[in-house]
């Protein structure tokens, strides 16, 4: 018998949380959230909530960046682990074909009807990784297009595409791609009548800033991309799988058919990391092109059991309780009822987004008092005011957020899909609370500001 008793070191060790990670991982992460105040100790977690050692509960509108789309612990998801863990299936044997990729497989293509392959693999990274190699390897050219702002991951592929020079400093030389603006047609064509360009990479709505791409864009942009022989990628590592109101974002524009789209975290069920990429057959068939090439790109733990029955459970539930149809209602009714305190408070510009990816932007107020002190945070950094309203939202009102992106003065709302509206109630009271307070020159909130500015200040 082994003597390892999970709940025993957990009861033993789990105080010392935030110190194993100072000392083990990742020590600026700590630092951080002591700093922001957001260093809590969450004890369990169900479905859009978290319970923290007082039992006091905090609705979650972060949803581990989207990997939770169904909540924490779906029971169904949970029992299909559970059965696959009981099976004692003969995993990853790399010399079988057991059932479970290929019925995830079918059953994923059931939403992308125009495609007709999966590549299994980790992560949303992963699968980008995937269509970014497929793409070159399919079109025999060597660059890829991206979009200003995007978000694709961060392994030296899809940081190639990464639209942030935070993320890519200090990390060339990367692959020689191209970066657009987000619906700016006349430099798409400018570029692919080079006649070098694989595909372009897209996220239908961007996760910074969420910024959707301008009506008409992706269908203009795969027409003039088949034109000239290269492929559209659509990235729904986020968007996907009911998260703006349609099974996959590209679907919200009629005649879209990516040649290759990404999927990850809701997939997951938010218990075992996956990433697909769908695609067309003559892709896949091009680059599996004989059997001296069938294990040409592949992934050690892809298509793994326990993976491919979380996500065959996630999808029967996304149908089961009419998943993506609540999405679409629920954000619809969040976003509407936020943008209508647009005129009322005059820090708060805008309020946009698709089915439950909401983004709400803060800007520059015309009365001169909140002016100075709006210059105040915006010459300490940009993006300062927006954590200090994060901030209140959990520490006063028990609601996880976070900004959509460094020195973006913008919040993304992107909770799990199963809320309702009990939690757009919260949300909105707590959202009004705070800002009545930013407007009212509410003292804990400014105090907050001056501790941002002198943690920029100092960090320069």
């Amino acid at each position: 018998m082994t003597g390892f008793d999970l709940a025993k070191l957990l009861a033993e060790r789990g105080g010392e949380r935030y110190d194993l990670y100072t000392r083990h991982l990742n020590h600026q992460l700590p630092r951080m959230l002591h700093t922001i105040g957001f260093d809590k100790v969450y004890e369990r977690a169900e479905g859009a909530y978290f319970w923290d050692s007082d039992g006091q509960d905090y609705l979650d509108m972060l949803a581990g960046f989207g990997v939770m789309g169904l909540g924490r612990h779906h029971p169904v998801v949970r029992q299909a682990l559970h059965d696959v863990l009981d099976a004692g299936l003969p995993d990853l044997t790399r010399f079988d074909c057991q059932p479970l990729p290929g019925l995830l497989a079918e059953k994923l293509l059931t939403y992308a009807p125009h495609l007709d392959r999966v590549f299994f693999g980790n992560s949303g990274t992963e699968a980008v990784e995937t269509a970014l190699k497929f793409a070159r390897y399919a079109t025999g050219r060597p660059r890829v297009l991206y979009c200003t702002h995007a978000f694709h991951g961060l392994t030296t592929g899809s940081l190639s595409v990464n639209g942030e020079d935070g993320f890519r400093d200090g990390f060339a030389p990367l692959l020689p791609d191209t970066a657009i603006e987000l619906g700016d047609l006349a430099a798409l064509e400018r570029e692919v009548t080079r006649g070098d360009v694989a595909a372009l990479v897209v996220e239908p709505v961007q996760g910074k800033g969420v910024l959707p791409a301008p009506p008409g864009f992706l269908r203009a942009a795969q027409e003039m991309l088949h034109r000239h022989k290269a492929l559209l990628i659509a990235d729904e590592v986020q968007t996907g799988l009911g998260r703006t109101g349609d099974f996959f974002a590209y679907q919200y524009e009629d005649g879209v058919e990516p040649d290759l789209v990404c999927v990850a975290k809701a997939l997951s069920g938010g218990y075992v990391p996956v990433g697909a990429t769908l695609g067309r057959d003559w892709i896949f068939k091009k680059v599996y092109s004989s059997m001296d090439r069938v294990l040409v790109h592949s992934a050690s733990f892809g298509a793994n059991a326990q993976a491919m029955a979380a996500g065959l459970a996630v999808l029967t539930v996304m149908a089961d309780e009419d998943i993506v149809a609540n999405a679409r209602h629920t954000g619809d009714l969040l976003r509407s009822r936020l943008a209508a305190l647009v005129d009322r408070y005059e820090l708060l510009h805008d309020v946009r987004g698709r089915g439950l990816m909401i983004g709400i932007e803060f800007g520059r107020p015309k009365s001169l008092g909140l002016r100075s002190r709006w210059t105040m945070l915006q010459a300490a950094r940009k993006g300062l005011f927006a954590q200090m309203v994060v901030v209140p939202l959990l520490q006063r009102h028990r609601i996880l957020t976070q900004v959509s992106g460094d020195h973006l003065e913008v919040i993304k709302l992107i909770p799990p899909l199963i809320i309702g509206e009990r939690e757009v109630d919260r949300f909105v009271q707590a959202f009004t609370a705070v800002m009545d307070d930013a407007h009212g020159g509410g003292g804990l909130m400014w105090d907050f500001g001056r501790t941002l500015v002198k943690q920029a200040v100092a960090h320069r």
